[in-house]
């Protein structure tokens, strides 16, 4: 069942529930998958829904640092229940270990010594943790491997 299905599907029973803030983030991500596919001319493929995916949660956690930052513990709150709801969708995340494993997997592989070559690791390991990791977890990771 493709993400747009399952999205579908949980949808109408949000709807049958009369669950209003869950129904609301699954019509926002269902409008975000719409406009991607509309913009790339052709139906997504599970890797595009992924990014789409991946690109909304990254902005929901943007947006709830600088509310915490700036004591918003209203708008904190949603955001988080928000991030709960898209997180079912998600691939199951790797955990740190896990991507430590899989950087030094990916820095032997590509015979990276120094962080000159922090480029051609990401390039090769990004495809790999993609949707099931932190960018910024993978970064500091391979960062700390390279030096």
């Amino acid at each position: 069942m493709s993400l747009n299905d399952r999205l579908t599907a949980d949808m109408k029973v949000a709807m049958k529930n009369k669950e209003k803030h869950k129904l609301s983030v699954i019509r926002m991500v269902k409008s975000s998958l719409q406009n991607e596919s509309i913009k790339l001319g052709h139906e997504l493929t599970e890797e595009e829904e992924l990014t789409v995916l991946t690109r909304e949660v990254k902005q929901r956690k943007d947006s709830l640092l600088e509310f915490e930052k700036a004591g918003r513990s209203d708008l904190v709150q949603n955001l988080d229940e928000e991030l709960s709801i898209l997180s079912v969708y998600l691939p199951k995340q790797l955990s740190e270990e896990e991507v430590e494993q899989i950087v030094q997997e990916v820095i032997s592989e590509t015979g990276a010594s120094s962080k000159k070559d922090m480029g051609k690791v990401m390039g090769a390991l990004m495809p790999r943790v993609k949707g099931k990791a932190d960018g910024g977890l993978v970064n500091r990771l391979v960062q700390k491997n390279l030096s």
